[in-house]
């Protein structure tokens, strides 16, 4: 077999056979097929698309190029949950600990921001002395102890997908669907879950920008955990607005932290509560009320063991900016519209993302939101407020905020978009 063939079979809009899907993935991965083919075939993917067989393949392949976890040892069932990415997008770090506090076992394997959407290893980062890298026997044992771990995928997971989502990520080709589903399926089915819910978010600040984009991803990433046999099931969550009123790393912990006491935004709460209701049904625990173990504390007493498991100190203050830029409200109104995209972007030029994985973030960088959209506002009042350690990083911030917000005449009637706006599977 060869990868000529293959690229000419996609380009003509054939199905890929099994044995050409294997061979690719296969050869790909051991460097028998250069990065100038793949991206071929890619491309020809993303203009011609794959059928349920064929994407289910692909999934199987990548993840037959590495290890598969497993937590049969755990006395408990596992779930696990994956968002698409968005700006604000704290609600792993609440999440995980409130779903253990109910009984289950949640492995999550996380990642970090590239460019306007934020990644939960950054934000957890930003907590002194806490560790992303474990080892598999370091994972297990965390979350033996204490039902929760959130950590980075090893190199021996899926090794196919990072080599080839590095490749699509400079090659125009990020955006097929079939590739998108496949990247985070193999992920998260060679970790080894007992079922999985998922985050698929839509608006400006995700990445699929339409409704009807999410559904289809959803779709096909809920196909592709049943055919695996993992319980999947896919909320469609708003991104058209920033989660919550914080944009950024140590910001977010702070507010994750709040929601794990008992308080916190109400999108924060809405939505952790929704998806925690929903891993723990998959896991058999749909008896549980994830409402009152937010109430009582234990939830913050799994968060809390959690990060000392991992070398974090909970107790310890979480850094602060060295600058901060007050935005006011030009006049007097209500905010209509508080676009998740733009304020994305101001958070990663001052600091909190990055725009290459090397890059380093500041821990301190981000956009603090004084007003949601429906919320009545007075002019000269705050409306935003931006950290960073580097002053000269806020007229660059500040070029992405000028078309970023709303605001109607006073009395203006406005209805507030739901946050859950459809279930899948």
């Amino acid at each position: 077999m060869d990868a000529i063939s293959v690229i000419r079979a996609k380009r003509d809009r054939h199905e890929l056979s099994d044995e050409q899907i294997d061979w690719v993935i296969d050869a790909y991965t051991r460097g028998g097929v250069a990065d100038e083919q793949m991206s071929a075939l890619a491309m020809a993917i993303l203009l011609n698309g794959m059928n349920r067989r064929e994407i289910a393949r692909w999934t199987a392949a990548m993840i037959a190029s590495g290890e598969r976890m497993e937590f049969s040892s755990l006395s408990r069932p596992t779930a696990d949950k994956h968002s698409t990415g968005g700006v604000g997008d704290k609600i792993t770090l609440p999440l995980a600990p409130l779903v253990a506090a109910c009984g289950a076992a949640v492995p999550q394997l996380s990642g970090r921001g590239l460019g306007h959407t934020g990644g939960t290893l950054d934000k957890l980062e930003s907590i002194p002395g806490w560790r992303a890298t474990l080892s598999n026997a370091e994972l297990l044992g965390v979350l033996d102890s204490t039902g929760a771990v959130i950590c980075a995928a090893g190199d021996g997971l899926a090794p196919a997908d990072k080599k080839l989502y590095a490749l699509r990520d400079v090659t125009g080709t990020v955006e097929a669907i079939e590739l998108i589903a496949s990247s985070i399926m193999s992920k998260k089915i060679a970790e080894g879950t007992g079922s999985l819910v998922l985050d698929v978010k839509c608006g400006s600040g995700a990445f699929m920008k339409t409704e009807a984009d999410a559904r289809e991803l959803a779709e096909t990433m809920v196909g592709l955990g049943t055919d695996h046999g993992v319980r999947t099931v896919a909320l469609l969550t708003d991104m058209a607005t920033p989660l919550g009123l914080t944009a950024g790393n140590a910001l977010e912990v702070r507010e994750s932290v709040e929601v794990l006491a008992g308080g916190g935004p109400a999108d924060v709460v809405e939505l952790t509560l929704a998806l925690a209701r929903e891993m723990l049904a998959a896991a058999g625990l749909g008896d549980r009320d994830p409402a009152k173990a937010l109430a009582d504390g234990s939830a913050m007493d799994v968060w809390r063991r959690m990060i000392s498991a991992q070398g974090g100190d909970p107790d310890a203050p979480l850094p602060r900016s060295r600058e901060q830029h007050v935005v006011t409200a030009p006049t007097d109104g209500v905010l209509t519209r508080l676009d998740a995209y733009d304020i994305g972007v101001a958070a990663w030029r001052l600091g909190a993302g990055r725009a290459r994985k090397e890059d380093p973030v500041q821990a301190a960088a981000g956009v603090e939101l004084h007003a949601k959209p429906g919320d009545t506002v007075r002019a000269g009042t705050p409306l935003l407020t931006l950290h960073t350690d580097t002053e000269d990083r806020f007229a660059y911030a500040l070029e992405s905020l000028t078309a970023a917000y709303d605001i109607a005449p006073t009395g203006t009637e406005f209805t507030r978009r739901p946050i859950v706006l459809d279930r899948v599977g």
